[in-house]
């Protein structure tokens, strides 16, 4: 068996160097010597900075960190022993781009080695003579790492670059569309099957972790599953898995949201309501109106449009009805990372444009109930809107 046959759904080398090229040329621009981005916790949708850049995934806590150079193949510091030190040519399969990987036996959990990986990291950056060096997601990297980076590598001016990346991530590859599809595709196929095998009896856990396990065998690299159970009158909401022991009773409703990304890692999100008997009338008039809601936002997700106008037009709609502003996240952007921009809040500076994956999820609540439709969507250069998920769009009764 070659190497390459053990990584799962890899990204093409042609699109690598595509978001190679694109970010040294703004390096360029920007007067960088070089990056310095990590990685964890890839598992539940997050440190997707270091994945985009480099093809590799960081699933625990022990972290990652790459240095990408203006010019040059990459260094990466990885779990390893002590002293560890490989060398390659930038072509291996599980690590494309890197010339150079270091070990060190760090751990999240055990403070007193966060110092392991910046020193090794400080000590490549002085030997390769880098003056100005961006650091790319500083909320997606440890405190104590970053810390300690800029006291080890001394006469460094250090700048935060994240937003370098951004545009990139935002504005979908045609082979990251594909993943997209390929995402929404599994999201559409889980909820076709999870509404056969919800039954009285039930915990809310045990139908979440059904779905997750579809989708682990659907090729799901990553994610987790949100919702819960409540009988009419209550709301049935979002929770995470340690408030999912409710049982589920007949007549019951049931929030059933798939988080999780598709082969290759891009994040969709699909949510639906299972009724376990008759839609109260409430509910269904209710799930009317963010369908509705829903709508009237897709005709202002246009090409060129600002996200905190979008915003703003947006919850001075819902006030119009009678219903809830949002004072969270309308809106938002996914890929690597469950949430990316653009989010649609008052607080974005970035506009929309052509190929984004969209996730958009419209929602009320109030002491008797909780209720969002959830779908992603794919913008086009002519101003359409494509909705990715093919799960219909309505209440099902069991």
């Amino acid at each position: 068996m070659s190497k390459g046959e053990r990584v799962l759904n890899p990204i093409s080398k042609q699109e690598l160097e595509r978001r190679w090229a694109a970010v040294r040329d703004q390096m360029g621009t920007a007067g960088l010597d070089a990056l310095v981005v990590q990685g964890f916790g890839n598992m539940m949708g997050g440190g997707g900075y270091f994945r985009w850049l480099t093809g590799m995934v960081a699933p625990t806590t022990k972290p990652q960190t790459v240095i990408f150079p203006a010019r040059g193949l990459m260094t990466l510091v990885t779990h390893g022993n002590f002293n560890e030190e490989k060398k390659f040519d930038g072509t291996a399969a599980e690590l494309p781009g890197v010339g150079c990987q270091l070990g060190t036996p760090s751990f999240a959990a055990v403070s007193y080695t966060c110092g392991y990986e910046p020193e090794l990291i400080g000590r490549e950056i002085k030997k390769s003579g880098y003056r100005t060096v961006g650091l790319v997601g500083e909320d997606s990297m440890y405190f104590g790492f970053g810390k300690r980076l800029q006291q080890v590598a001394d006469g460094v001016t250090y700048v935060d670059a994240t937003e370098l990346l951004d545009p990139f991530r935002a504005i979908k590859s045609p082979e990251e569309i594909a993943l997209v599809r390929r995402s929404a595709a599994m999201q559409d196929e889980i909820m076709e099957k999870i509404r056969g095998h919800i039954r009285p009896g039930m915990k809310d856990f045990e139908v979440m972790c059904y779905g997750q396990y579809l989708g682990q065998m659907l090729g799901s690299e990553n994610g987790y599953f949100l919702g819960s159970s409540a009988p009419p009158g209550e709301p049935a909401s979002i929770r995470q898995r340690n408030q999912q022991g409710r049982t589920i009773h007949e007549g019951d409703i049931l929030y059933f949201q798939c988080e999780n990304g598709g082969p290759g890692g891009q994040f969709t999100h699909l949510g639906r309501f299972f009724v376990l008997g008759k839609a109260p009338q409430y509910l269904t008039d209710a799930f009317g109106a963010m369908l509705e809601a829903q709508s009237f936002t897709l005709k202002l997700l246009q090409p060129g449009a600002k996200c905190a106008e979008i915003f703003a037009e947006y919850n001075v709609y819902m006030r119009g009805k009678g219903l809830q502003e949002e004072g969270r996240i309308h809106c938002h952007g996914q890929g690597y990372d469950y949430v990316e921009r653009p989010l649609v809040r008052s607080d974005e500076s970035m506009t929309i444009a052509a190929n984004m994956n969209l996730g958009l999820h419209p929602a009320h609540s109030n002491q008797k109930m909780f209720v969002t439709v959830c779908d992603n969507f794919l913008t086009h250069a002519d101003g359409s809107i494509e909705r990715l998920h093919r799960t219909p769009l309505e209440i099902v009764e069991l």
